[in-house]
């Protein structure tokens, strides 16, 4: 018989290990001499770190694939569930996806009509301005140009003021103090040069951008409206209704009034529905005092005010108001005003006077009108 290699218990019985054959590695040498095997694991036993089973029928060096084995020892990458496709580094397809899934980008819709080219709105758009900046020169504001040195040091030469039109189209009228423009109301500016634009500055100034050359236009201050009674005697001061005006608004080195025979002493009552004007530069000023013997005595209709300058618009450097002086504002300057409420109390007490006499002759039988004796008071 031949011998046969009886390998060592590992301390348990089991099943021996069946006869090797030829061909196989032979195990390594106990410490003692007799060659050892690894003892199959048992049901339950994990056996010590760094053995592994191997079942009959199994030659030494193979990998079954047993639950929970990783498969990557063996380079296989299989795909299952949950399989990570990248960890052998092959290369993959992803499936196709509808759009929006997995943040996928819709198709772009094809793109609609072809949008107008900007040269093409162009001309639309300048007609558009073109409209508005008429309307605005036509019942909002329109700016003029101050073409000489009457109404300094207030305004200078070649400043830009803003006027008013508006409010004169809701029936305001001029006011004591407003510095107003207002149309030639006969022959004020005869004699006077006129500038000659060209054509591109005709348009402008007939749709408002700039000041029109065809117009002519005055600037001055009110002084007195329809009712007032203003004089000047003297250097002055400007009375009106009696009040003396304190002008710091006149030019440095003018006296309030002209001393002079040709217009500058006078005391005159502005007719009704019209205006008198005066410049703030007293002694270098052509305005109402200078024009009492043309048509309307000097005063400028109120029909003839375009509307009143409120800002200062150009240049940047002289920028601001034109504020009604306080001046003006004085008690008892406005006779008209302090007369209204003595004539409401007087119009309101007649019809209850009225009123209660003919409640007392009815009373007594004394018809109205008859003269009653005695010391009593009727009413």
């Amino acid at each position: 018989m031949g011998d046969v290699a009886v390998g060592a218990r590992s301390g348990h019985d089991g099943p021996e290990e069946g006869p090797r054959h030829s061909g196989e590695p032979a195990p390594a040498p106990s410490a003692g001499g007799v060659n050892a095997a690894p003892d199959p694991a048992a049901p339950g036993d994990t056996g010590t770190p760094g053995e592994q089973a191997v079942p009959p029928g199994h030659a030494p060096g193979a990998h079954p694939q047993t639950p929970g084995a990783n498969p990557q020892a063996s380079g296989v990458n299989p795909q299952a569930p949950g399989a990570n496709p990248q960890a052998s580094g092959e290369h993959t397809t992803a499936p196709d996806r509808t759009p929006g899934e997995d943040g996928a980008q819709p198709p772009q819709p094809a793109k609609g009509k072809k949008q107008k080219s900007f040269w093409k709105e162009l001309p639309l758009l300048i007609g558009i301005a073109l409209v508005l900046a008429l309307v605005i020169k036509t019942f909002l504001v329109q700016a003029f140009s101050i073409p000489s040195d009457s109404m300094q040091n207030t305004l200078q030469q070649g400043d830009r003021v803003l006027v008013d039109k508006l409010t004169p189209w809701f029936g305001s009228e001029p006011e004591r103090g407003e510095v107003v423009v207002f149309k030639d109301p006969g022959h004020w500016l005869d004699g006077e040069p006129t500038p000659d634009p060209n054509a591109v500055q005709r348009v402008l100034g007939w749709i408002g951008l700039m000041p029109s050359a065809d117009e002519k236009d005055l600037i001055k201050r009110v002084i007195g409206v329809g009712g007032d009674t203003v004089e000047c005697k003297g250097t002055g001061p400007v009375k009106v209704n009696g009040k003396a005006l304190n002008e710091p608004y006149v030019y440095a080195g003018n006296t309030p009034c002209t001393d002079d025979d040709q217009g500058g002493q006078f005391k005159i009552t502005v007719p009704e529905g019209k205006i008198w004007v005066m410049g703030d530069h007293r002694q270098n000023s052509l305005d109402s005092r200078y024009h009492q013997n043309q048509p309307g005595g000097g005063a400028v209709p109120v029909d003839n005010v375009v509307g009143r300058a409120f800002v200062i618009a150009w240049p940047p450097t002289r920028w601001g108001t034109l504020p009604v002086p306080d001046t003006f504002d004085q008690p008892g300057i406005s006779q008209a005003m302090s007369a209204a409420p003595a004539a409401l109390g007087l119009a309101g007490a007649v019809p209850i006077v009225l009123w209660r006499r003919r409640r007392a002759a009815a009373t007594s039988g004394t018809p109205v009108g008859t003269r009653v004796s005695g010391g009593g008071t009727a009413g």
